[in-house]
């Protein structure tokens, strides 16, 4: 299976701040063992036989690098592409990992944002995006819980209000898987301006192309740690009935 994985752990996340004064976004530590984040997405690639991983990085890299070093304790093989300042957003640090033969030699890019917690079967999401021939195949989740209350409205007049309510559509976990074949139009995108988004330019640029780009549904876990309520609201016990597979 040659697949690579790109994992963006670069960003500042500010929405975590303050535990990112100390800590990596990617490195905060969750469950009873006290682990960085980051390492359940490594242990949940390796758990799948994807085991070439490029970090791409940026803010306090050298708490990633001096964490996971060459990968091989996790049965993993680990490098690094620290995002260049000129070139900020997802899509142009993908790129420029490519570019300076950081993930080479692929059919297939696994991209995985790494402060989204998940038992995400890869395994079978691959098989989804080949058996498709896809460009891409973006991992999405039918239903969305609203963090906020809704109120109906006559008038004047509140005539209900349902606190956090679930909707049925289809939204993106950030999670992706790139072909090969998608790679010079992203890297297109990239020459033109180079503060570009996977999800908000790139993968719109595909479907103008009228490239293929196929949903998998997530049926497991995810969880996207991205700000200090959702860091508080990760228990123990969620993280080991989720993950308890990875060892843990």
């Amino acid at each position: 299976m040659n697949v690579r994985a790109a994992v963006l752990c670069g960003g500042e996340g500010k929405r975590l701040s303050p535990l990112t004064n100390y800590f990596q976004k990617t490195m905060v530590p969750i469950g009873s063992k006290r682990k960085p984040l980051l390492e359940y997405v490594v242990r949940l690639l390796v758990y799948h036989k994807i085991l070439n991983i490029t970090m791409l990085t940026g803010y306090k890299a050298e708490e990633i690098e001096n964490y996971f070093d060459d990968g091989s304790r996790f049965g993993a093989k680990i490098n690094y592409s620290k995002d260049p300042i000129q070139a900020a957003g997802s899509a142009g640090a993908l790129v420029n990992a490519i570019s300076n033969g950081k993930i080479a030699s692929y059919e297939d890019i696994v991209v995985y944002y790494g402060d989204i917690l998940s038992n995400l079967n890869l395994t079978e999401m691959l098989s989804v995006h080949r058996s498709s021939r896809a460009s891409a195949t973006l991992v999405l989740s039918n239903g969305y819980i609203l963090p906020v209350g809704v109120a109906e409205v006559e008038g004047q007049t509140v005539t209900s209000l349902i606190e956090k309510p679930k909707y049925k559509i289809n939204v993106t976990t950030g999670n992706m898987v790139v072909n090969a074949k998608a790679i010079p139009a992203l890297v297109h995108l990239s020459n033109k301006n180079s503060q570009i988004d996977l999800m908000r330019d790139f993968v719109p640029a595909l479907l103008k192309n009228n490239e293929k780009v196929s949903a998998y549904y997530v049926k497991e876990f995810w969880y996207d740690v991205g700000t200090v309520d959702k860091y508080l609201g990760l228990s123990d016990k969620m993280v080991e009935r989720n993950l308890g597979f990875l060892g843990y």
